[in-house]
């Protein structure tokens, strides 16, 4: 299922594969990052009974299937016969290191959160892209 270059197939699986990665992320570590947010989980609840509380669910799969459509495009330009599992993993933890975790690191920073949240949220957004570059480098650009 390729269209210009893409196999577009492996981006929605890398997409749905981050996606159900992050529930059980962030369900493992709830109670440590609630902590690290400074919220109770009373404050939590009443965040879900707002409207429009779906959305960031929604934001996070979009998210992710940009992610995945961008880190197939990087690894693609590898060239010919470079496509392969490590590569894809590499090329993921190289965009988390350069352009994630930096990003994260100052804005966390400026913020004054805590570096728990940090290691958390930081720690979610490598697992998306290697599992991304991996999946990718299974089944091809």
């Amino acid at each position: 299922m390729t269209f210009a270059g893409m196999n577009y197939l492996a981006i929605l699986v890398a997409a749905v594969a981050s996606w159900l990665a992050g529930a059980a992320w962030y369900m493992t570590l709830a109670k440590p990052w609630m902590r690290a947010l400074g919220k109770t989980p009373e404050e939590i609840e009443n965040c879900k009974q707002q409207p429009h509380s779906f959305l960031p669910y929604v934001y996070a799969f979009v998210a992710a299937a940009i992610m995945a459509w961008i880190l197939a495009g990087l690894i693609g330009h590898l060239g010919p016969g470079q496509v392969t599992v490590r590569n894809g993993v590499i090329s993921g933890l190289f965009c988390w290191l350069g352009f994630v975790f930096t990003t994260m690191l100052v804005n966390n920073s400026f913020a004054m959160r805590s570096p728990k949240l940090l290691v958390i949220d930081g720690g979610y957004w490598l697992l998306v892209l290697v599992l991304s570059g991996a999946i990718i480098g299974i089944m091809g650009v």
